[in-house]
């Protein structure tokens, strides 16, 4: 669980560094100019990241089916080659996903004027400023989003539909309540994040980038790495000992400051 947490982190500072920089350019200075190379280069390592996040979330909740299921044979089935080889097809999976729609999408022509309405280089934004024929561009992105949306998330469901069954058997609450915080952070996580992700991508192209469009942009991008990052360290036995001190030294502070001054 550890080693797939450490790639999600990877993963997600690289996320939000990608996005976020040009977020809070348009906040501070209003509309700004983006040169088209570094545009398309913003896409190609948003959608990688996108598909690679996608495959991941897939890939820890197939460990969490294991290690709640088959429990005896998790050395077996999550050894660590096992783990770096679904790590390193996630990677090289998302990066052959972004060459073929960044290709198809910088191959077309764009013509004045040039105005994205949107805070990145997102697919619909560019597609809906081309001056070309966009109908083939437009079913390949959609088919590759929904193969890669909704296969990972049918994963994850069959995944955790049997952590269900396997929960709904075990007779100690003690046990079973051990099973459900395995992956009730993870589970989470993929909620929030396929909601917004699918909302957004599982459709065709052709319509303009909206107000809703660009505030659901701005939950996958920025709040889901957040949420990520209070879900799991919440799961932390170090996390939940410092925020006790903490807590513990606000309530007796006022009352060795009311001490002293009296």
């Amino acid at each position: 669980m550890y080693f797939f947490l450490g790639n999600l982190s990877c993963l997600e500072m690289c996320y939000v560094s990608v996005t976020t920089p040009s977020l809070l350019a348009g906040l501070r200075t209003g509309p700004c100019r983006v040169p088209f190379t570094a545009c398309i280069i913003q896409l190609f390592l948003f959608i990688s990241l996108i598909c690679t996040k996608c495959s991941l979330l897939a890939s820890m909740a197939y460990d969490r089916y294991v290690a709640i299921c088959r429990p005896l044979h998790y050395p077996l089935l999550m050894r660590p080659q096992v783990c770096l080889g679904l790590a390193v097809t996630s990677w090289l999976g998302g990066l052959l996903v972004s060459v073929a729609k960044t290709t198809c999408i910088a191959s077309l022509s764009y013509c004045g004027p040039n105005v994205l309405n949107h805070f990145f280089c997102d697919v619909s934004p560019l597609l809906s400023l081309s001056c070309t024929h966009v109908a083939l561009t437009e079913l390949v992105d959609f088919i590759s989003a929904i193969v890669t949306f909704c296969g990972t998330l049918l994963v994850a469901l069959a995944s955790y539909a049997a952590i269900g069954r396997a929960v709904l058997r075990i007779t100690s609450l003690a046990a079973r309540c051990k099973a459900l915080s395995t992956c009730a952070s993870h589970l989470v996580v993929v909620g929030i994040f396929y909601s917004a992700v699918l909302s957004m991508y599982s459709r065709p192209r052709l319509a303009e980038s909206t107000d809703l469009n660009k505030l659901l942009s701005i939950i996958y991008p920025v709040a889901t790495p957040v949420c990520s990052l209070i879900v799991y360290s919440l799961r932390n036995r170090q996390v939940h000992a410092a925020l006790r001190r903490t807590l513990h030294l606000r309530r007796v502070s006022p009352a060795r400051t009311a001490l002293f001054c009296s």
